[in-house]
């Protein structure tokens, strides 16, 4: 059977059980406000409009851009292999180099990102990512090499500010309208699910540019207008949020000081190391997928230079979608069966029920981040084992649907465990170790050796899910009986 038809049926096929997916889930949600009306009438009519409303207005603005920018992030991810290799002629080995320099350059940054975006404001580095990655877009479009190179640093800066700024925008502006955490992980996972509807989206669209023009440049031209209108709707419709000392002048551009204090607060708190490991293990696996995907799939197919990579791409995002849509139903079975408990409960004062949730959804959610450490494993474990086609496609598309759990279960992690002073900061310091892991594996993951860092991934995976499991679950329950209402505080 022709490629094409075997993946055109594969999407169709996970299409259709998403939408069977959205269908529940949207019924869930519908019986989940219903109990929740019922067992909380008093608790709505002093502040449950007001937070609602709450909820809503932030929601709205944070998905509108988050689809924008990550739309714009989607629409190059099919492709940027194939231009530098196929396109531009380039060797494996200086296609790895150029990644190389993007992930180098991501590592560099991340740390500084952090420390700006606390101190000078969470939307303005927003905004500046918006400009940073439309010039990387269009540095990508000469094929020269040192312009590419300047491309891949801007796009490496560009990434640590997507992946730590943004979500701090979300949780600072989550706790100033003092919405609970519940809510928080509601607009997270809405958020991985609107992910996966962009991605997928931008999958087909990617497909149909580089089938009409015959280019593969052409994604990259549509993302820098996506990344032009993210920056009209961020200036236009979100406000500041700052972290510890934001918005106060400081002489030291570099924050070495802020660096050192948080550095400190991480190497003497077990959970936020562990925190760490996770991000390192599970995102550094991500991005290496990025790059290692598509010669994975041609070198198992007869068909490797006819393969449909947008649509494969989108049948990973379906994928993401469904991991999504997973875990938004694990949280409302989990809510459920709170608000069930919550109303046969006499005799406890409102902040014990608060902290028994919290507890409740701390522990669920470091439960969650072991098992999709463990099946990324699994998964990665796979397509080293076997060199069927269609076994590495249907491995790597459970890959993305962990990918799809991942984002809103560690957001949510680090929602609860990391203060709003240091959360940016840390969140980008956290991404050091992974930039350097992505490096090492790059340098010596070309063909030859691109089974050994599939190998390598997966055992990383499995320890990271070994040692959420022995620190973070074990300790939950310790943590949130010390320190009680304060894990609310702290988020």
């Amino acid at each position: 059977m022709a490629p094409v038809g075997f993946y055109e049926q594969q999407l169709l096929g996970l299409g259709v059980i998403c939408l069977l997916a959205l269908t529940a889930d949207r019924y869930v949600a519908k019986s989940a406000k219903q109990l929740q009306s019922k067992s909380s009438a008093d608790d709505r009519l002093e502040s449950g409009k007001t937070s609602s409303s709450a909820l809503a207005t932030l929601t709205r603005k944070y998905l509108l851009v988050y689809a924008i920018v990550m739309g714009a992030d989607w629409l190059q991810g099919p492709y940027v292999y194939s231009l530098y290799r196929d396109q531009y002629g380039f060797p494996e080995r200086l296609v790895a180099v150029l990644f190389v320099t993007g992930f180098v350059s991501a590592g560099l940054a991340a740390p500084l990102v952090g420390v700006w975006a606390d101190q000078h404001g969470r939307r303005k580095l927003c905004l500046v990512f918006c400009v940073t990655y439309t010039l990387a877009c269009g540095f990508i479009l000469i094929p020269s090499l040192p312009m590419l190179l300047v491309g891949r640093v801007l796009g490496g800066i560009s990434t640590s500010i997507l992946f730590s700024a943004f979500e701090s925008w979300l949780i600072s502006s989550a706790s100033a309208s003092a919405l609970p955490s519940a809510d928080l992980s509601t607009i997270m996972g809405r958020a991985t699910l609107v992910n996966g509807l962009v991605a997928t989206g931008a999958g087909v669209v990617s497909n149909q540019l580089v089938g009409f023009t015959a280019n593969f440049a052409a994604p990259f031209v549509a993302s820098g207008a996506l990344l032009m209108l993210g920056w009209v709707v961020i200036r236009a419709s979100w406000g500041e949020n700052y972290g510890g000392g934001g918005g106060v002048a400081s002489g030291d551009m570099f924050q070495v000081k802020r660096l050192g204090q948080a550095w400190s607060i991480v190497r003497k708190d077990p959970l936020l190391l562990v925190l760490g490991l996770t991000q390192t293990c599970f995102e550094g696996s991500m991005y290496l997928f990025v790059f290692l995907w598509v010669p994975s799939l041609q070198e198992a197919s007869p068909f490797a230079s006819s393969l449909p990579l947008g649509y494969i791409f989108s049948a990973f995002m379906v994928s993401m979608m469904l991991g999504s849509l997973f875990y938004t139903a694990i949280v409302a079975h989990h809510q459920r069966k709170l608000t069930r408990a919550t109303s046969h409960t006499n005799g406890h004062s409102n902040g014990s029920v608060t902290s028994a949730k919290v507890d409740s959804s701390l522990t669920m959610h470091a439960k969650l981040s072991s098992l999709v450490c463990a099946v990324s494993a699994l998964a990665l474990a796979t397509c080293v084992a076997s060199r069927d086609e269609h076994i590495r496609f249907w491995a790597f598309c459970a890959f993305e649907a962990c990918v799809g759990m991942y984002y809103p279960v560690q957001g949510t992690l680090r929602g609860t465990l990391i203060s709003n002073e240091h959360r940016a900061t840390l969140s980008s310091l956290f991404r050091v170790p992974l930039n350097v892991f992505v490096v090492v594996s790059l340098l010596t993951g070309v063909s030859s050796a691109r089974q050994a860092v599939l190998t390598a991934s997966a055992l990383m995976l499995a320890f990271s899910s070994l040692m959420t499991g022995v620190v973070i679950v074990d300790k939950a329950e310790e943590v949130n009986a010390s320190k009680g209402a304060g894990v609310v505080d702290r988020s």
